[in-house]
């Protein structure tokens, strides 16, 4: 049984819709999770089946729904110096902080990480405990648990800085202080630690469930983000010597499809996505990005995010990258220079919430690049590191990835410095509306040079950090005081 489909049985649905209601943020009054808590936490994580439904219970608040990942990434993405937003995302243009609107907007990405972590928490103190449960499988849904909740705290420590760390150990208090930044990056790193030693090599019978790779990955994002650079790059580097992963050949752009399609299934290249089906609700993010005149999403689509023709990014960017070639040009009210993305396109779904395009979270080409930043922060241009950038690049023209190429960088021709700025600049390529270039821009401190020359905006400095929800401010009184320009 696909992690998709566990709300299949009953009694996984009805464990699935306590656990929510236990789940629920700081938002929520105590009272309403005291009876359904004592129920669950004294009659249910006894079994590995009652395990692997709390733990399923973890992804619902991250994968479905408008409040979820897609929207997520939808803003994160009109932070960035290639796209626009349009309609309710329009404010973010003007990088002055947020407007009541997407104030709003992102007190729901804090309510949907808290309630993940909330589930997560239930896992790691209850399955513990469970009276016909074997150890192996207690170590292995406690792990899959804790991988979750650093997946949810590494997002939540970068939008807003420091946070309060709910565990499983004072997930009942009510005021919960502000931890600092360093704070919550070593319980990430504990939890990854424990992830890694605990998870499965691999999930093939349950597509998107946690492995040791997908820790070992987001361990070496997290150990970029602090700048422990030879950690990051030794962590990447034990995935790429597991030969597990390869990158996706493509020859024309049709060619994305193997990677992005409806039909991808699960590809070389996956390391952790968040997998959809047409039996359940689907991926919201195509009916953002997509036109309904296109098919490409059916008749459906919002079409809240754009790109220019003429901006600085893109009329530097080559044409012969076939990663280009995913922006087309429609006017659709914005100007003649207006284009759009068909990276994820479903033209059979039905509504908006009908797509199946799974959503990459993490994908090989970017332990390739996190190796080689890592690395050449460390020893310089090495061959390896060299190695890593080219065979992205080479993939995107078209190439054969393994041999040399015309479109390679070239060691001669670079510093250290420039070289890291290529990088970067291919991530920007590779992972255009994946929610990745904002996070790049802001943690090697080129987010103000780069908006400005691509954009020509300044950053407001309240605009670095997200507002802490009114809900959360008015509940939790140990928090006095919000970020800075809130």
């Amino acid at each position: 049984m696909q992690l998709i489909k566990y709300m299949k049985s009953s009694k996984l649905r009805i464990s699935v819709v306590l656990l929510c209601i236990l789940g629920m943020t700081s938002a929520c009054k105590k009272t309403l999770d005291e009876e359904p808590k004592l129920i669950l936490e004294e009659n249910f994580y006894n079994t590995p089946e009652e395990a692997e439904a709390g733990v399923n219970a973890i992804f619902p608040p991250l994968r479905l729904g408008a409040q979820g990942i897609a929207s997520y990434n939808a803003t994160l993405e009109c932070h960035t110096d290639y796209a626009y937003g349009r309609g309710s995302w329009a404010q973010f243009n003007d990088f002055a902080g947020l407007d009541a609107v997407n104030t709003n907007r992102v007190a729901d990405f804090w309510q949907s990480f808290y309630l993940a972590i909330r589930n997560a928490n239930l896992v790691i103190k209850n399955v513990p405990n469970g009276d016909a449960i074997g150890e192996e499988d207690i170590k292995r849904y406690v792990a899959e648990a804790k991988f979750m909740r650093a997946f949810c705290y590494f997002h939540l420590v970068r939008d807003w800085g420091g946070i309060p760390l709910r565990t499983d150990a004072n997930m009942e208090e009510q005021n919960v202080a502000r931890s600092t930044v360093e704070e919550v990056y070593a319980l990430i790193e504990a939890d990854l630690s424990e992830a890694e030693a605990n998870l499965p090599d691999n999930n093939a019978a349950q597509p998107g469930r946690p492995t040791i790779w997908m820790a070992k990955t987001l361990w070496s994002d997290v150990l970029l983000t602090t700048q422990k650079y030879q950690e990051a790059r030794d962590k990447a580097q034990e995935v790429i010597g597991s030969n597990l992963f390869s990158l996706v050949p493509i020859q024309s752009v049709d060619d994305f499809e193997k990677i992005f399609g409806v039909g991808a299934g699960v590809t070389k290249e996956e390391i952790f996505h968040f997998k959809y089906s047409r039996e359940e609700q689907g991926n919201y993010y195509p009916f953002i990005i997509n036109h309904p005149s296109t098919g490409y999403l059916g008749d459906k689509g919002a079409y809240a995010q754009y790109g220019d023709s003429t901006s600085v990014f893109y009329k530097g960017w080559n044409n012969g990258d076939l990663r280009k070639s995913l922006w087309y040009p429609l006017d659709f009210g914005m100007g003649k220079n207006t284009l759009l993305l068909k990276k994820f396109i479903d033209p059979q779904a039905a509504n908006e919430y009908g797509a199946i395009n799974d959503f990459p979270l993490y994908r090989y080409p970017e332990v390739l690049l996190i190796f080689a930043e890592a690395d050449a922060r460390v020893n310089g241009i090495t061959p390896d590191a060299l190695e890593a950038v080219n065979k992205v690049k080479r993939r995107s023209y078209g190439l054969a990835v393994d041999a040399v190429s015309p479109v390679d960088y070239q060691a001669a021709s670079l510093s250290p410095e420039s070289f890291i700025d290529a990088i970067l600049q291919e991530k920007a390529y590779e992972f255009q509306f994946e929610g990745k270039r904002w996070f790049d821009l802001k943690r090697t401190g080129k987010a103000a040079e780069i908006l400005q020359a691509n954009k020509g905006v300044t950053i407001a400095e309240k605009h670095y950090l997200w507002p802490i929800p009114l809900s959360e401010l008015n509940y939790n009184q140990a928090i006095d005081q919000n970020n800075p320009g809130y």
